[in-house]
């Protein structure tokens, strides 16, 4: 009964989204009144949602196999955690967690949004409803997660045992609110078009929905990084798969709409930059979801999907892309300039940031598309890979970060740039040092690294340097820097924190980059090998059971001379309902290294291939992601940034922005 519970729920869901899309948009200068019907109606989309969500994980939970979902991506011997991910690890189940993070975006901006002006957030709203209807009738019509089996099988088909992993339980909600988050920007952009309100006010209320996003995707990037790196068994932390690619430009895009806001609130300058980068990160973010559901990759990461499904998925991305950049191209000539700035100036650098990004984002994007249409077009099947991704996207962020550090020290309008790299001069000097330290402790030979780890460190550097010159340290008595510092606002120290995460993740792909050190070895037990400073004994082989997997166990026994000796354990499961294979390794961490062990085939002699990487300093790639995570949370924080709109003092003041 709770199956057709939640269908219900999903459709009614569906219905009022209709409604209030269709009432939002017709009567957006409309009373008090409508704008409360559609807050109401938002609140109650997401609890209907929610509940539908609720009757899958139900059915999941209760291994009730007469749902056709649970039947195909779920077994009674599954433990509880993973028979509660396996909700959305597939296509339509994926779907309403999608759907539901979708209206509770809408429904925290009718909660949160009361200060905003009513036809604006009547607007918003209005927008969010047709994205909820849009992808609610889809998956209804074309993907229905409550679809029944008569008569009911006994036991089901078992998740995909790769998904069978705590990183499923926390990668794709991260990530799908990161992805989906960037609606709440594409329908404040919308609004803005149509009511013609595009002002320093609009950018204040857009940029805390922008980072609360940001951070998500921030976070939901890094967790899918490191889920690749462990369960996949190739001792790699980013491939450049198209489908990791379609959730690094958006993030590439929020990037830059999170600078370009910054500006247009601080000096109501750069309000084409703004509205286009609204509409590009969420665009981006539906792109995501075509290349994940439409069947034209085969990844890891992507749903087995239909040729229909695809096709509506991209008359959707169609419609809601093209509408936007339509409505743009109409209003957009008529934006006011703003602000006036020099080139050199902080808004001049800010400009520079986007630039970069936007050209990255674009240099990724025909790197992943490229191949996609040349075969469809022609029939050409070519492979677009690392290389190329790695020399243009070093190429493009090298310069970005050179500069990443005089940003923040440059004042508004007009900066002199002399004084700037004189004040950070000492930051400069002891990045060069740290980079020549590091590298020669190494012992490696000759390369390029030092100057990728001056780099890191000039960027780590460069924000700490920015909080001790805003505190005056060494200029005035230390408490009164202490209490320079104390009183900055939280903005600030969230701006240098994300910039430190990005010098520490800088270091970390670098040093793992030039040091990693690779073996691949056929051993017995009893065998011993050394890797770097490690000596690995293959100590013992042995089978062991699982809830719904037998394992074979490799006990190895690492030794260090430093850290001592640890015993470790690397597996190769099958899956008894599947018969399917997979490796789990054994990662152990000596400070921000690791030893990456991986048991490999066995041979008829009793050998078994083993696998050892050292992979120094690759924890600093996550710790940074981690760091600039907490910085985007550290600003939400700021009474200036808090999630919603901020109280104005006299509301009906401020009229719409005329677009003459």
């Amino acid at each position: 009964m709770s199956i057709e519970l939640g269908h219900f729920a999903l459709i009614l869901a569906f219905g009022i989204a209709s409604v209030s899309a269709v009432v939002g948009y017709v009567f957006w200068r409309g009373s008090e009144r409508v704008t409360h019907y559609l807050q109401q109606g938002a609140v109650l989309q997401f609890i209907l949602v929610a509940g539908a969500f609720a009757a899958l994980i139900q059915a999941f939970v209760s291994s009730d196999f007469s749902l056709s979902l649970a039947f195909e991506n779920s077994h009674s011997l599954q433990p509880l955690l993973y028979k509660i991910t396996s909700v959305w690890g597939n296509h339509e189940g994926s779907m309403v967690l999608w759907i539901l993070i979708l209206v509770g975006f809408g429904a925290a901006v009718a909660l949160f949004g009361r200060n905003l002006p009513r036809d604006l957030l009547s607007l918003v709203i209005a927008t969010q409803s047709l994205l909820v209807a849009a992808f609610g009738g889809f998956t209804l019509f074309t993907s229905n997660p409550f679809a029944r089996l008569s008569p009911a099988p006994f036991e089901g088909r078992d998740l995909n045992p790769i998904l069978q992993d705590m990183g499923l339980a926390v990668h794709p909600p991260l990530l799908y609110a990161g992805y989906v988050g960037f609606s709440i920007c594409f329908s404040f952009a919308i609004a803005a078009l149509i009511s013609g309100r595009i002002d320093a006010a609009w950018a204040r209320w857009v940029r805390p929905w922008t980072m609360l996003s940001w951070t998500f995707l921030t976070l939901g990037i890094a967790m899918g990084s490191y889920w690749a790196y462990y369960e996949l068994g190739w001792g790699g932390w980013w491939f450049w798969d198209p489908v990791e690619n379609a959730s690094f430009m958006p993030w590439l895009a929020g990037t830059a709409l999170l600078h370009s806001a910054l500006v247009m609130e601080k000096r109501n300058a750069l309000k084409i930059w703004t509205v286009f980068l609204s509409i590009i990160t969420f665009s981006l973010s539906l792109l995501g979801t075509f290349l994940v559901r439409s069947g034209v990759l085969t990844s890891v990461h992507t749903f087995a999907s239909d040729p229909t499904r695809g096709l509506v998925i991209l008359s959707l991305l169609a419609a809601f892309i093209g509408g936007a950049f339509i409505l743009f191209a109409i209003r957009a000539s008529a934006l006011r300039t703003g602000g006036l700035f020099a080139p050199v100036s902080r808004e001049g650098a800010l400009i520079l940031n986007n630039l970069f990004l936007a050209t990255a984002t674009g240099a990724v994007l025909i790197g992943t598309l490229y191949p996609l249409l040349l075969e469809a077009l022609t029939g050409t099947v070519i492979s677009v890979g690392a290389p190329f991704f790695n020399l243009t996207f070093a190429a493009l962020m090298t310069p970005l970060l050179l500069l990443m550090p005089l940003g923040p020290f440059l004042a508004w309008k007009r900066a002199d740039l002399v004084a700037v790299t004189q004040r950070l001069a000492f930051a400069a000097g002891l990045a060069i040092l740290a980079a020549i330290t590091l590298f020669s402790l190494s012992g490696s030979p000759i390369s390029l690294a030092p100057l990728g780890l001056a780099l890191g460190f000039w960027v780590a550097f460069g924000a700490i340097a920015e909080l001790i010159d805003r505190a005056k340290l060494g200029r005035v008595p230390p408490m009164e820097s202490v209490r320079r510092l104390m009183g900055l606002p939280r903005s600030a120290f969230s701006t240098a924190l994300a910039h430190f995460g990005i010098g520490v993740t800088v270091l970390g792909i670098v040093a793992t980059s030039a040091w990693e050190n690779e073996r691949i070895i056929a051993m017995q037990v009893g065998e011993t090998t050394t890797i770097g400073d490690f000596s690995v004994e293959f100590a013992e082989f042995a089978d062991a059971p699982g809830p719904n997997y037998s394992s074979e166990n490799g006990h190895f026994i690492v030794t260090d001379q430093r850290a001592g000796t640890r015993d470790v354990v690397a597996e190769r499961r099958t899956y008894v309902a599947s018969s399917m294979q997979t490796t789990e390794a054994s990662i152990e961490t000596y400070g921000f290294s690791q030893l990456y062990v991986q048991l490999g085939e066995s041979a008829a002699d009793g050998t078994h291939i083993v696998r050892l990487w050292f992979k120094p300093y690759i924890t600093l790639i996550w710790l940074g992601a981690i760091i600039m995570a907490a910085a985007g949370a550290l600003s939400l924080t700021d009474r200036r940034y808090r999630i919603g709109a901020p109280q104005r003092r006299a509301r009906h003041a401020a009229e719409p922005e005329a677009a003459e």
